[in-house]
């Protein structure tokens, strides 16, 4: 992954190489496409404004392809890596981690994609009782909440990617 260019790199890269940076972060060739584009950004917050309004103005099918490149909570349970990830959620308890795996299943059966959290700071504990709790919702709302979680996601993938303002010297 693309880690600490700064905004400056970004906004100099050739179109290919800038739109696999952010794919890496967003998982969406459109999205990826029209933010590349959309150089040159002047500041993050103005990236990310509009990586956001460029999230939410995707179609479902969109978002239903973007889910497909998360993976499961728990999957990569306690990588460094992806310490920030909602596949690096991991518990001592094994019995835990299996309530994980089941509550994932059943919301992949309920609302036909797959679960997604902003987990950053959460514990597991904490992550099954917001996804039983995100059980109770209706498909138009689970559908909102995915997109902000996302949007959540990406931002934190894209702070990765430009590291500080003025990134770091290796770039």
């Amino acid at each position: 992954m693309h880690q600490g260019i700064g905004l400056e790199a970004f906004n100099a890269m050739p179109m290919r190489r800038a739109v696999h940076a952010v794919y890496e972060c967003c998982y969406s060739v459109p999205l990826s496409a029209d933010l590349a584009r959309g150089r040159p950004y002047p500041d993050h917050d103005t990236l990310f404004r509009e990586a956001d309004a460029l999230l939410f103005s995707l179609g479902e099918d969109s978002i239903d392809t973007i889910l497909q490149a998360y993976p499961d909570i728990g999957r990569r349970p306690g990588s460094e890596k992806s310490a920030a990830e909602q596949c690096a959620i991991w518990c001592d308890q094994p019995e835990m981690m299996e309530r994980l795996s089941q509550a994932s299943k059943q919301y992949l059966e309920h609302f036909g994609f797959g679960f997604v959290m902003f987990v950053n700071g959460y514990d597991a504990e904490r992550v099954l009782a917001t996804m039983l709790d995100r059980m109770h919702n209706d498909i138009e709302t689970e559908r909102k909440i995915v997109r902000n979680e996302l949007a959540r996601i990406n931002r934190t993938r894209l702070e990765r990617m430009l590291g500080p303002e003025g990134g770091y010297d290796n770039w």
